[in-house]
């Protein structure tokens, strides 16, 4: 077969993603499509059937992971795969995580349209609750599926209604078999928008991403007790908000303290209760979320963080445990799954720039057990996670097209 010079139905492309931006559409230019909403079986729902339309096999497993197959001549062979997810944040946009998702598709479209075969399995994947944004942590169901945390403790998440994972995964039709979930991969590709402003500023197309920043996430329980805000002395003042405020300004400063080195840190959510006018709150859950480049400065900002989480509990006079932990961006991507989109960018002449993700992405699980590499492709200002995500099909397509003839020749290796 001719390699290196296909390339997809651009059209076709964006018409798949003006429907999926109907569904959970939110302020006109975004998306409000949390993971195992109404909204993400709609959305799962239309991506099945349209995987069966293109010929896959379509499997579930018991997280709802959707692992959609063409099939391979060698059916020996384990497959090469792609995907991302299809979940948003509460106010996201229109192509975060979904033009990997379709773009996968896509590739399977424009092989049926030629007629052409590959040796490997080509596997799209969707996973689920990437974002983390109804049920923590994020990329839970893909953590699990290569076991680098409990099934059990994804299923078990609760959302702020108290519903659980597993509960909310039974309501939309998504508990699949967890039999679905013993597969083994060739490969795992994924592309996705930066998230970031370095290929708009730079006007490069394309970026092949090397590795991701060391990141780190927790919550926090901080407890005090209730009392009148207005006699109660402030000596005597065990006010869990206080303690909350303390840990969020210290962790904002430890961010700017790393800035000029590319850390960052930011507290990111919280619960108060009893959240009243005149009441010293007894509790609050907070979150927290810092990142570097470096594993070294990822883990001397942990230090610094615990450090002001000590500092601001006995400042406040409450007790502060940390309740849950996550990691991402510490496995490494595959040296020769970048080689294989750098070497067919420049066959396909197409420049490109090595990039770092400082977004967390599936591919960081899926780098625990398998040979991994990403791209990304532009988005307008580097904007995500926001109503006015923005792409253009023309900056897109360039990097689908190196995504479409470096997953088919990896599928014919």
């Amino acid at each position: 077969m001719i390699t290196n010079t296909l390339e997809i139905d651009g059209e076709r492309l964006w018409q798949t993603l003006e429907v999926s931006g109907e569904i959970g559409k939110f302020r006109e230019t975004g998306l409000r499509r949390l993971a195992l909403s109404e909204e993400d079986k709609q959305m799962r729902d239309v991506f099945v059937g349209w995987c069966r339309d293109a010929g896959c096999s379509v499997e579930v497993d018991h997280l709802g992971n959707i692992f959609a197959t063409r099939p391979g001549t060698d059916s020996a062979l384990s497959a090469v795969s792609c995907g991302s997810h299809l979940d948003t944040q509460a106010n996201g946009g229109k192509y975060d995580g979904i033009l990997g998702v379709l773009s996968g598709l896509e590739i399977i479209r424009t092989l049926n349209d030629r007629g052409i075969e590959t040796k490997r399995p080509i596997e799209v994947i969707v996973w689920t609750n990437e974002e983390g944004a109804r049920f923590t942590p994020p990329m839970g169901a893909a953590m699990a599926f290569v076991g680098h945390i409990p099934a059990d403790g994804v299923l078990g998440a609760k959302d702020s209604d108290g519903i659980t994972f597993g509960e909310a995964l039974k309501s939309i039709g998504y508990a699949g078999d967890e039999n679905a979930a013993n597969r083994d991969y060739d490969s795992y590709f994924e592309l996705h928008i930066e998230q970031g402003p370095i290929l708009d500023e730079t006007n490069e197309d394309v970026g092949i991403v090397t590795g991701g920043y060391h990141s780190r996430g927790m919550k926090l329980d901080i407890r005090g007790e209730t009392a009148h805000a207005g006699p109660t002395a402030m000596d005597q003042r065990q006010n869990a908000l206080v303690g909350a405020g303390l840990v969020i300004a210290a962790v904002n400063d430890i961010g700017w303290k790393y800035h000029p080195e590319n850390g960052k840190s930011t507290a990111t959510q919280i619960f108060c209760e009893p959240n009243l006018a005149g009441i010293v709150p007894e509790y609050c859950r907070l979150s927290v979320d810092f990142r570097h480049p470096d594993e070294s400065g990822a883990e001397i900002m942990y230090v610094e963080v615990q450090q002001a989480i000590a500092a601001a509990a006995k400042r406040a006079q409450v007790t502060i445990e940390v309740a849950e932990t996550w990691t991402f961006g510490d496995s490494m991507f595959d040296d020769d799954c970048i080689k294989l989109l750098k070497d067919t960018a420049d066959q396909m002449g197409q420049s490109h720039v090595d990039i770092m993700s400082q977004a967390g992405h599936d591919a960081y699980a899926m780098a625990h057990s398998t040979p991994v590499a990403m791209i990304f492709t532009p988005c307008t200002g580097g904007v995500s996670h926001n109503t006015g995500e923005k792409i253009e099909l023309a900056r897109t397509l360039p990097g689908v097209n190196v995504f479409l003839n470096a997953i088919v020749a990896r599928a014919n290796q």
